[in-house]
């Protein structure tokens, strides 16, 4: 069977931890060369480090994606390495200040109290980032006759999360933007999809500079799982992890999603989405009717 990949070029932004570094492996898996960029040039090299060890071919590119000379630099960088570029996946994102206790615990920070340098740094990296990306491939991909662009969104663009309004707001321009670009990039063969994880995510993204990688997902984390005391509609047995979310980028970013573009993805939900927000008395402490 051929690799899903197999003589592609794909550049990952925020890939030395999380969802990007679980893509690598993925994507590397199925014959894809990779450009591996974050900000973390230590990360970068061990997300590379990780796809070597597995037979695959991979660079690392140490690049903020909100400074566009840079994030276009590792756009050059890759196509003269590998000699084209064929996926650029703008995958980099970051949380607002205050945003953590809603989902680990941290500082509290009223909406009131963000600066306008809070909101320069979650806007530059989540949306200005992407913008930036995607400038920094089209180039390459139009000397390809065509190719992906793939952007990281978040079920934050659809439903409210508490304490991360800015996040939120970046996240929505970030669907906006991959309908937009659908439309003015089809023409030249340039199709633009994103993902919105839900759940199965890292919460490296979370974390301080310089933390350990993670590499499961909060589900993983939190202790045993007990499907009938999640919210997810979903009842598997195993919780949502990283590589749930990898897949559905695999697809995006193959031949077999050909003609598919300016979709985002509900990735990972469970059916999280597609419910009522309301907590109803059946939905808490659920019997196994499988049991």
């Amino acid at each position: 069977m051929t690799n899903r990949l197999d003589g592609k070029v794909v550049l990952i932004t925020g890939a030395g931890s999380g969802l990007g570094r679980e893509a690598s492996q993925l994507f590397s898996s199925e014959g894809a060369k990779i450009a591996v960029v974050d900000i973390d040039g230590d990360r970068a090299e061990q997300t590379v480090k990780l796809v070597q060890e597995n037979g695959g071919d991979a660079l690392a590119i140490t690049a903020d994606v909100s400074k566009k000379d840079q994030i276009t630099a590792a756009a050059d960088q890759t196509a003269e390495h590998f000699g084209k570029l064929d996926v650029a996946w703008a995958n980099a994102g970051v949380i607002s200040r205050g945003g953590v206790p809603s989902v680990m615990g941290g500082e509290q920070v009223l909406f009131e109290d963000l600066t306008e340098q809070d909101w320069n740094d979650v806007l530059g990296v989540n949306l200005t980032g992407v913008i930036y990306t995607a400038q920094a491939a089209v180039p390459h991909l139009k000397a390809n006759g065509g190719g992906t662009i793939i952007a990281t969104s978040s079920a934050a663009s659809f439903l409210a999360y508490h304490d991360i309004s800015f996040y939120s707001a970046t996240k929505a321009g970030v669907n906006g933007l991959v309908r937009g670009l659908a439309l003015d990039l089809g023409p030249f063969g340039i199709r633009v999809n994103g993902i919105a994880p839900t759940h199965g995510m890292s919460p490296n993204f979370l974390m301080p500079a310089g933390s350990p990688v993670v590499g499961q997902s909060y589900e993983q984390i939190a202790g045993p799982w007990e499907p009938f005391h999640s919210p997810i509609p979903l009842k598997l047995n195993r919780p949502p992890n990283l590589l749930d979310n990898a897949k559905i980028a695999l697809f995006l970013a193959s031949d077999d999603s050909a003609y598919m573009s300016g979709s985002v993805v509900n990735s990972a939900d469970g059916g999280t989405l597609g419910r009522v927000g309301i907590w109803f008395p059946e939905d808490l402490d659920q019997p196994n009717p499988n049991a």
